[in-house]
C-alpha cells in the first residue's frame, strides 16, 4: 500500500479515525490487531503516517495492552508514544500551522499526553514499581495535574511515608472535588485535625439540601482515625439512626470494625451479619468476619463464607484470609503461611493478612520473621491493638520481655487506660515476677471498666491459678460467663473446679466448651482426664496454668502441621520480602 491509499478519500474516514473509534467503543482486542498490524507497516514504511497518526496508534496499541493485562508490555508502548509525541511537539514547532482548517480537527482528537502519564503510572502500580509510578505523576506540572492524579499521587506518597506530600495532594483533590469522601478519609489517617477538613467541605454542605450529615460523618471518621473507638462508635450510631442513611452497608461494616477493635466481639460479629445480609456480595471486612468467626471455633462457617467470598472475586485479599484462618485454627499453619502471603500479594496493605502471617510464622517457631510482619500491620494500623499484642506476644516467644514492656508501655501511653491496653500491660507484667503485684494492679482496674472483658478474666484467672485461689477464680468466671458464654472461660473453669476436687461439674463446663468449639483440643484432653477418673496431680494444675498462658489471641493454637512439606515450597513463591 501507499501512502496515498490509507489517506480518505472525500469525505471518509482514514484508518487511524477507525481505529480510534473502535477504541472509543471499546472494541479492544479488534483496536490490538489491527494497530499492531499498522504500526508494522509504519516500520516497514516510515512515510506511511504522520507522525500524529504514529502517535494515536501507539497509544491505542497501549491501552489495547493495558486492558489485557500486559502492563510491562503496555508501559514500553506509552514511552514510545511518548517519545513519538515529544517529536511532533518539536516539528509543529519548526513548522508553524499553515491555517490549513484540516489539521484543527485533528490535534483535538489527539490523546491526551497527561492521561498517557496516568496510563503508565496506573501500570507501574500493578508491577509494584510505586518509585517509578511517583516519578512518571511528579512530572506533570501542578496546574496540569487532573483530580484522579492527586489522588493517586496522594495514595502513592502516603504508602511511601511522604506524609507531607500526600496531604497536599489530598487538598488539592478535596479543593477540585469537596465531596470526595476517600480523600477526606486519607486527610484523616495522616493526622489532620476533623475541623480542618470539614472547613474544606462547608460551602458544599451549604449549598446542598440533604448533606447536613456530612460533618457528623468527618467528626466519626476523625475519632476512628485518632483510636476513639468508643466517640466513633457512638457517632456512627447516630448517623445510622437518621432515616436517610438507616441501613447503609459501609456505616455497618465501620461499626462492626470498630467494635472489634474495642474487643466487642457479640457486636462486631452481628454488625458484620446485618452489613452481609443488606449486600450478599460484600467483600470488605470479611477477613475481620472471618477470623471472629475462626476464634469462635466456627470453623464450618469460616469455611462456608471463604467459598462465598472466592465465587465473587479471588482478586481481594479477604478470600485468601478467610481461607487462612481456617487453616490457621485448624493447626495447618503452613498453609495458613501460604494463604497470607497470596493475600498479601494482592494487597499489600492487608493488615488481616499481615496479622495471619505473622501468627502462622509464629507458631512454626519462625519469630523472627513473624515481627517483621506484626511491625508493618502497626505502621499500617497503629490504632488497632490485635497489631501490637501480636508484636509482643513474639517478643515474649522470644523472652524479650524488656522489649515487650516497652512496647506495651508505648500503647498504653499511645491508645489511653482502657480495659483493652490495661490488659495487654497485665500481660507483659505477669511474664515478670517483680511485676506481678502491678498485673493484678492492672487487672482489677481493666475488670472494674469491663467486668466481661474476656482476655482480662483469662489473664486473672491465671494469677489466681498461680496464687491457688481456685475458689477465687470460680467466682471470677462465674461472673464472667453469666451474661455471655465463650470456650475458653468454659474450659478455664473446668480446670478450676478440678484443683477442687469438683470433677463432674468440671465434665460439664469440658462438654459446653467443647460444644462452643468441637476443636479445642484442651478442653477435650480435660474431659479424657476426667473420664478416666485421674485424680488431679501438681503436674496436672501445672499443665493447667499452661493452658491459661496465651489463651486470648491465636497463641493458644499450638501442633503439628501435617501440611508443612506440601505448603513450605509455594508459601516462599509469595513471601513478602
Amino acid at each position: 500500500l501507499s501512502p496515498r491509499q490509507l489517506r480518505p478519500a472525500g469525505g471518509s474516514m482514514s484508518v487511524v479515525e477507525h481505529v480510534r473509534e473502535m477504541a472509543a467503543a471499546g472494541l479492544h482486542s479488534n483496536v490490538r490487531l489491527l494497530s499492531g498490524l499498522l504500526l508494522t507497516m509504519s516500520g516497514n514504511n516510515p512515510e506511511l503516517f504522520s507522525p500524529s497518526q504514529k502517535y494515536q496508534l501507539l497509544v491505542y496499541h497501549a491501552d489495547s495492552l493495558f486492558h489485557d493485562k500486559e502492563y510491562r508490555n503496555a508501559v514500553s508502548k506509552y514511552t514510545m508514544a511518548l517519545q513519538q509525541k515529544k517529536a511532533l511537539s518539536k516539528t509543529s514547532k519548526v513548522r508553524p500551522s499553515t491555517g490549513n482548517a484540516a489539521s484543527t480537527p485533528q490535534s483535538q482528537c489527539l490523546p491526551s499526553e497527561i492521561e498517557v502519564k496516568y496510563k503508565m503510572a496506573e501500570c507501574y502500580t500493578m508491577l509494584k514499581q510505586d518509585k517509578d509510578a511517583i516519578a512518571i505523576l511528579d512530572g506533570i506540572p501542578s496546574r496540569q495535574r487532573t483530580p484522579k492524579i492527586n489522588m493517586m499521587l496522594a495514595n502513592l506518597y502516603k504508602k511511601a511515608g511522604q506524609e507531607r506530600s500526600s496531604v497536599t495532594s489530598y487538598k488539592e483533590v478535596l479543593r477540585q472535588c469537596p465531596l470526595a469522601l476517600d480523600a477526606i478519609l486519607g486527610l484523616l489517617s495522616l493526622s489532620v485535625k476533623g475541623a480542618e477538613v470539614a472547613s474544606m467541605t462547608i460551602n458544599i454542605i451549604q449549598s446542598i439540601p440533604n448533606l447536613d450529615w456530612l460533618s457528623v460523618w468527618i467528626k466519626a471518621y476523625a475519632f476512628v482515625h485518632t483510636g476513639d473507638n468508643t466517640r466513633a462508635i457512638n457517632t456512627i450510631c447516630s448517623l445510622e439512626k437518621k432515616s436517610l442513611l438507616r441501613d447503609n452497608v459501609d456505616l455497618l461494616g465501620s461499626l462492626a470494625d470498630l467494635y472489634f477493635r474495642a474487643g466487642d466481639n457479640k457486636n462486631s460479629i452481628l454488625k458484620f451479619e446485618q452489613a452481609q445480609m443488606l449486600d450478599p456480595y460484600l467483600i470488605k471486612g470479611m477477613d475481620v468476619y472471618g477470623y471472629l468467626l475462626a476464634r469462635e471455633g466456627r470453623l464450618e462457617d469460616v469455611e462456608n463464607l471463604g467459598c462465598r467470598l472466592f465465587n465473587i472475586s479471588d482478586q481481594h485479599a479477604e478470600p485468601w484470609v478467610v481461607s487462612g484462618c481456617h487453616s490457621f485454627y485448624s493447626k495447618r499453619y503452613s498453609r495458613a503461611l501460604y494463604l497470607g502471603a497470596k493475600a498479601i500479594q494482592l494487597n499489600s496493605n492487608s493488615v488481616q493478612a499481615l496479622l495471619l502471617k505473622g501468627a502462622a510464622l509464629r507458631n512454626m517457631g519462625r519469630v523472627q520473621e513473624a515481627i517483621i510482619h506484626f511491625r508493618e500491620a502497626i505502621r499500617l494500623a497503629p490504632c488497632r491493638l490485635d497489631c501490637y499484642e501480636g508484636l509482643i506476644e513474639c517478643y515474649l516467644a522470644s523472652n524479650s520481655i524488656r522489649e515487650a514492656m516497652v512496647m506495651a508501655n508505648n500503647v498504653y501511653k499511645t491508645l489511653g487506660a482502657n480495659a483493652q491496653t490495661l490488659t495487654l500491660l497485665a500481660t507483659v507484667c505477669l511474664e515478670d515476677p517483680v511485676t506481678q503485684e502491678k498485673a493484678k494492679t492492672l487487672l482489677d482496674k481493666a475488670l472494674t471498666q469491663r467486668p466481661d472483658y474476656i482476655k482480662a478474666v483469662v489473664k486473672k484467672a491465671e494469677l489466681l491459678s498461680r496464687e491457688q485461689k481456685y475458689e477465687d477464680g470460680i467466682a471470677l468466671l462465674r461472673n464472667a460467663l453469666a451474661n455471655q458464654s465463650d470456650c475458653v472461660l468454659h474450659r478455664i473453669l473446668g480446670d478450676f473446679l478440678v484443683a477442687v476436687n469438683e470433677y463432674q461439674e468440671a465434665m460439664d463446663q469440658y462438654s459446653i466448651a467443647l460444644s462452643l468449639d468441637p476443636n479445642d483440643q484442651k478442653s477435650l484432653e480435660g474431659l479424657q482426664k476426667m473420664e478416666k477418673e485421674e485424680s488431679p496431680t501438681d503436674a496436672t494444675q501445672e499443665e493447667d496454668v499452661d493452658d491459661m498462658e496465651g489463651s486470648g489471641e491465636e497463641g493458644d493454637l499450638e501442633g503439628s502441621d501435617s501440611e508443612a512439606a506440601q505448603w513450605a515450597d509455594q508459601e516462599q513463591w509469595f513471601g513478602m520480602q
